[in-house]
């Protein structure tokens, strides 16, 4: 039987699908233009032609996992409490897609560090959408005083630097050797951090 030869955005989205599986499954060294055409069934030639090289479905992945993020976080609901609702952002938003997708939080958050130039330019605009749900809720917390006096991108900086480095802990546990284990849930260590994060801002106002 030949392989598939249709080049359009639902091969694209194939192809992403294996190379996230790939990832996960085997890490980045795995992660080649045969491999993922294989994986789906088609031919290396489609690969290039609707994603690219190999730096291009690392670029596509990078896209794809801030835009799943972005929609996930916008999907939460907001209440009247905005330090509640930025922790609900952090652990129902952050946490539960970096658990789900750690491949593509590896290579959004870890791997952009030292992707190339162009990977990181075609990164860009989704990461700037995903960062924008969480300054609607910083803002949020601002215009209530909840900041000390912080900017929003102070806050922002510190706010998503401890939940990135939560989520690290949290995949490197799920995906270890003793995975296989039932792991405690993270979810008060998340509530704990962030909360006293929060509160620090309102005891030690800037001037």
């Amino acid at each position: 039987m030949g392989r598939k030869r249709v080049h359009n955005a639902e091969t694209a989205e194939a192809l992403l699908d294996a190379a996230e599986q790939i990832l996960q499954a085997q890490g980045l060294e795995a992660l080649t233009v045969r491999r993922v055409a294989d994986e789906v069934g088609t031919t290396t030639r489609a690969v290039y032609a609707s994603l690219g090289s190999k730096d291009a479905l690392i670029a596509g992945l990078g896209v794809r996992g801030f835009a799943l993020l972005a929609a996930k976080i916008a999907a939460l609901p907001t209440t009247d409490d905005p330090a509640g609702d930025l922790i609900v952002a952090a652990v129902s938003g952050f946490r539960a897609w970096a658990l789900v997708h750690p491949a593509l939080f590896q290579v959004a958050f870890q791997q952009r560090a030292t992707a190339s130039p162009e990977v990181r330019k075609r990164f860009e605009p989704a990461r700037r959408e995903a960062l924008e749900t969480l300054l609607k809720r910083i803002r949020r917390l601002q215009d209530s005083g909840g900041t000390g006096g912080r900017t929003v991108q102070e806050a922002a900086w510190q706010f998503s630097s401890l939940c990135e480095g939560l989520a690290a802990l949290d995949v490197r546990r799920a995906t270890s050797e003793a995975s296989s284990d039932q792991q405690p849930d993270s979810t008060p260590i998340w509530t704990d951090a962030l909360g006293a994060l929060i509160a620090g801002w309102q005891t030690t106002r800037r001037t």
